[in-house]
């Protein structure tokens, strides 16, 4: 196909911001406030008519999930710079109490807007056969039937704790959602003060008897309601109210721990115990059963948040059923590689034939799991190294290393304790491999360890071959469903002596003196990244093309986005494709004006860590420079990370990488949304009756260039021309 269109669309006219010093702090957007806006279009996504109306719902569970995540962590560390009085600045000038009270009144409107939505979503609901019945609408059938429910299935779980001088005020852990009840006994009018944790184990909502095809539910907490006289006999409810707590989740580990692995079982009980960052709370709360839960969970007004209707809307994901297939995306089975399937499923073979790149989830990412099972199984392997930062409960790919270690083969396993959130879940996986006889390295303790690698060591013949695997993504077989990333198998021995050296790092400290390919963070990942924007800006003041694509999840590094501007003032045409958080402000008169941003949100999780330079020739172009990464451009990934960049140098993987999955993302109109010079960012306009392109439905219909068997590439679609010149 001939280049498209989009690549020779004319930046728009670029803007003056005079109330904004450009030469200070104002040249960068704010971290948090940026998250927030990706939150919005997500939530925005749940208002979406072309998207299906269960998975806009999904959407407002994501939305809630995500700030709720943005809260315990984000939110926890900023409120605890203002209270030791740090008065520092961010990098865009602001300082951290007045972070706080931009983000409390963004985030207010954000929780009123997903509830908004919700009411809109019910309504749409109803008529599809989907309903959340109020206790007043319940007919005798559901009433009996949620009697013997509630006996048998609820009732056993439920702790009622009164409060009084007997029984203090309860911990509430992280998440935590309670009813707080004022009670009154009936014989003498006495008053009790109670709460009544709704316990996250057993499902929020609760499915009542309905007709086929129809689905009805109640909420949890109104079943418990109802029932309240089992709980505490002789007494009726007058007043009460549903709260939610959220507390500080951030870690704090001893520098010289002697045990880390115990170290961080501690760490993660303490989390349990964080400070409380914010509590929700149902609207009409009685004042003085609130102020009694505000002041045993010591929370100031300015971290309450009133809520008309669903606390913990994050529990919406339960009501995306199955059983209606025609209200959810349509079922989509990931490709198998051609050429994997050319050699009967061999990995090593498909990989020895050419450098293979897949892209997830349009590749299925079993191919991944499927090298490591081959590997445990084959007698030539000798070794296996793989580093763990995020997987799933029954990893496949920890079955794998656990079976190659029994089976006398040398397995390194570099297990990331520091994954957060997940690091219950890795200190187990630990355990497991270490009775395999594995050998689990934990990496560095300032440092998490964020690349994604794998390297196996084969032997063929009199020599042996080290097959490596890069990747933009976790080993995780369920995210990579919905996660787009990149996965690159080669058996290049410059690569693989570069993972050799790379392991040796992260088990014995000895930092490479040389790396053939790869660069690493916090060493030489970001001198490499601005050296080649500074590259490409002094080819454009030689007059040559030059062009800059980024695809990442987030951009806030100062440095590298004040790179940037330099390389836009010398003419370099930059178009960045960040999913979520941007700090650089495109269209600037004078600062960055050659530099276009969007963000895709849709039906899969843009993921995936991509670098292309024009270097010289512009792009796309066979020339190019081209690179993935398991990076974002931030500090934490820069400075405090052990993260790869890996330079392509295959043509047809290069090809896939610049004409067929940077062009798509270019292209995509109809999921894509463009930043202002404001931070704000608007849905990219499509002319009425004009064709939108969606990069999802591309690749889910186009398989990738370098996985084509024996009936070559030809056929495949791209949206660029490769120039050869």
């Amino acid at each position: 196909m001939k280049q498209a269109d989009f690549l020779k669309a004319p930046l728009p006219e670029p803007v003056e911001m005079p109330d904004v010093d450009l030469t200070g702090p104002g040249r960068f957007y704010n971290r948090e406030l940026s998250w927030l806006g990706f939150n919005w279009r997500v939530l925005e996504e749940a208002e979406n008519p072309r998207v299906p109306l269960l998975e806009r719902l999904r959407f407002v569970s994501i939305s809630a999930a995500n700030l709720d995540e943005f809260y315990t962590v984000r939110v926890a560390g900023l409120r605890e710079l203002a209270q030791a009085g740090n008065t520092t600045p961010a990098a865009d000038g602001l300082t951290p109490v007045a972070q706080l009270v931009l983000i409390n009144e963004d985030a207010r409107n954000l929780m009123a807007s997903q509830q908004r939505v919700l009411t809109a979503l019910r309504a749409e609901m109803e008529t599809q056969g989907i309903t959340i019945v109020n206790r007043d609408a319940l007919t005798r059938e559901d009433s009996n039937h949620l009697a013997e429910e509630f006996l048998e299935q609820i009732f056993p779980v439920l702790s009622p704790l009164a409060i009084d001088p007997a029984h203090p005020f309860p911990f509430i852990a992280n998440n935590g959602y309670c009813l707080a009840l004022q009670l009154e006994r009936s014989r003498d009018k006495r008053g009790l003060q109670a709460l009544l944790p709704i316990p996250a184990q057993i499902d929020r909502f609760v499915a009542l008897p309905a007709e086929e095809g129809q689905n009805r539910f109640i909420f949890l907490e109104d079943v418990v309601l109802l029932h309240i006289d089992s709980l505490f006999p002789g007494y009726r409810v007058k007043d009460q109210f549903g709260f939610r707590v959220l507390r500080d989740s951030d870690l704090e580990v001893e520098e010289e721990a002697e045990d880390l692995v115990r170290e961080f079982e501690v760490a993660l009980k303490r989390r349990r115990r964080g400070e409380v960052v914010r509590l929700t709370i149902s609207t009409g709360a009685p004042k003085n059963l609130k102020s009694v839960v505000m002041r045993e969970l010591h929370v100031k007004d300015d971290e309450v948040i009133e809520l008309e209707g669903m606390i913990g809307a994050a529990d919406l994901k339960e009501l995306v059923l199955d059983n209606r297939p025609d209200l959810l995306w349509p079922q989509f089975t990931p490709r198998v590689p051609e050429r994997v399937q050319d050699h009967d499923g061999d990995m090593f073979a498909a990989i020895r034939q050419k450098d293979m790149l897949l892209h997830h989830p349009y590749e299925t990412f079993e191919m991944v799991t499927r090298f490591l099972a081959q590997a445990a199984r084959d007698p030539n392997v000798v070794a296996i190294k793989q580093t763990l930062y995020r997987t799933s409960r029954n990893s496949p790919i920890v079955d794998a290393l656990c079976e190659a270690a029994e089976d006398g083969k040398s397995v390194t396993a570099l297990v990331e304790l520091k994954a957060r959130f997940d690091e219950a879940a890795n200190i187990r996986q630990s355990r497991r491999l270490e009775r395999s006889g594995a050998h689990v390295v934990y990496g560095f303790l300032d440092w998490k360890t964020h690349a994604k690698i794998s390297a196996v060591v084969r032997r063929e013949g009199d020599k042996l071959v080290t097959y490596t695997h890069y990747g933009t993504g976790n080993y995780h077989p369920i995210t990579a469903k919905i996660y787009t990333d990149l996965s690159f198998f080669t058996c290049d021995r410059k690569l693989g002596r570069d993972a050799s050296k790379v392991f040796n790092y992260l088990s014995g400290y000895a930092l490479p003196e040389r790396l053939e390919n790869l660069a690493i963070s916090p060493h030489t990942l970001k001198t490499r990244i601005i050296e080649m924007i500074h590259a490409e800006a002094e080819h454009a003041r030689n007059g040559k093309p030059a062009q800059i694509w980024v695809k990442m999840n987030s951009l806030i590094e100062p440095d590298i986005i004040d790179a940037l501007y330099a390389a836009s003032q010398a003419g370099v045409k930059i178009d960045l494709v960040i999913r979520g958080i941007c700090g650089i402000r495109p269209g600037i008169k004078g600062l960055s004006e050659n530099i276009r941003v969007k963000s895709i949100v849709g039906r899969f999780l843009e993921h995936s860590r991509i670098a292309c330079f024009g270097n010289g020739y512009g792009l796309p172009h066979r020339k190019s420079r081209v690179f993935i990464s398991s990076a974002d451009w931030m500090g934490r990934n820069l400075s405090r990370r052990i993260e790869t960049l890996v330079e392509i140098e295959n043509d047809t993987v290069k090809a896939q990488i610049v004409s067929q999955i940077m062009a798509a993302n270019l292209a995509d109109t109809a999921q894509s949304w463009v930043m202002e010079p404001s931070g704000a960012f608007v849905r990219h306009p499509v002319p009425e009756g004009e064709f939108s392109f969606n990069c999802h439905r591309f690749f889910m219909e186009n398989p990738s260039l370098s996985g084509r068997g024996s009936a070559g590439a030809k056929d495949v679609p791209q949206l660029t021309h490769t120039d050869d010149t």
